[in-house]
């Protein structure tokens, strides 16, 4: 992990500018209202084609994404592959998907966490790991700054679903904070702890062109059959002792 020049400083776009042109599309689209509102492409995982996740290998999970524009964000094309992008992450399942990993080399990800993700872990496992219940967002142009640029990480294993068959354990910044433009254009500005903070760096690098490979300690990588024998639901810091790894 690049601690002299680390990319979660790198800046994508500036997410205060919100032309009024993406406005005046959105206002445009068929007069359907949820609750009130207009209804949005994204409101809903409708019945849709799935996507197809792109494995390690591909170029274009090494290439840094492009920017959206907020015109082409409004476009029943880019509303509807957020639809489809977050069908893709529920069926999988999984808990973020960045665009490259469906083979659009733009600046989008979407993330979520629940309970129905959480699988066996226990309460004290949960507790450990800050992990949270993680309404569905959507990061278009996002950047990311650590809270604490210093020594404030964690380790703990994490997986991809463009590296299927592997765990291994990967420190993260804590806490981090997150300037974007949400699925309707819309200035966000939040901080993400514990989990939620690993979901959003994990998916910042894939649109940087960067895995977890590239940060993983490579003596603890285990196959996903493995990771489960041996290592779920124990600390990290007994895989360090066993595979022979240091913790940060």
């Amino acid at each position: 992990m690049g601690r002299r020049h680390d990319p979660m400083l790198l800046r994508a776009a500036d997410p205060s500018t919100v032309g009024a042109g993406f406005h005046q599309a959105i206002a445009h689209r068929a007069g359907a209202h949820q609750n009130g509102r207009p209804c949005r492409y994204h409101d809903a995982v409708g019945a849709t084609d799935l996507l197809t996740i792109v494995e390690c290998g591909h170029p274009i999970l090494r290439r840094p994404a492009d920017p959206i524009d907020l015109v082409d964000l409004a476009s029943e094309e880019m509303q509807d592959l957020i639809v489809q992008m977050r069908a893709t992450m529920e069926a999988a399942p999984g808990v973020g998907l960045a665009a490259p990993q469906v083979g659009r080399s733009i600046q989008l990800a979407v993330l979520a966490d629940g309970p129905e993700r959480w699988g066996q872990l226990t309460e004290e496992e949960r507790t450990a790991r800050q992990r949270g219940p993680l309404a569905f967002t959507v990061l278009v142009n996002p950047v990311v700054h650590p809270i604490d640029e210093g020594a404030d990480r964690v380790s703990f294993f994490e997986g991809c679903l463009s590296v299927p068959g592997l765990m291994g354990v990967v420190a993260r910044h804590r806490a981090v904070r997150v300037e974007a433009l949400d699925a309707d254009g819309q200035p966000l500005a939040r901080i993400f702890s514990g989990w939620a903070a690993r979901i959003v760096q994990h998916e910042f690098d894939h649109l940087l062109g960067r895995l977890y490979l590239d940060r993983v300690e490579t003596r603890s990588l285990s196959s996903s059959d493995n990771y489960v024998r041996y290592w779920a639901g124990r600390p990290p810091s007994e895989a360090a002792r066993g595979l022979g790894f240091s913790l940060d």
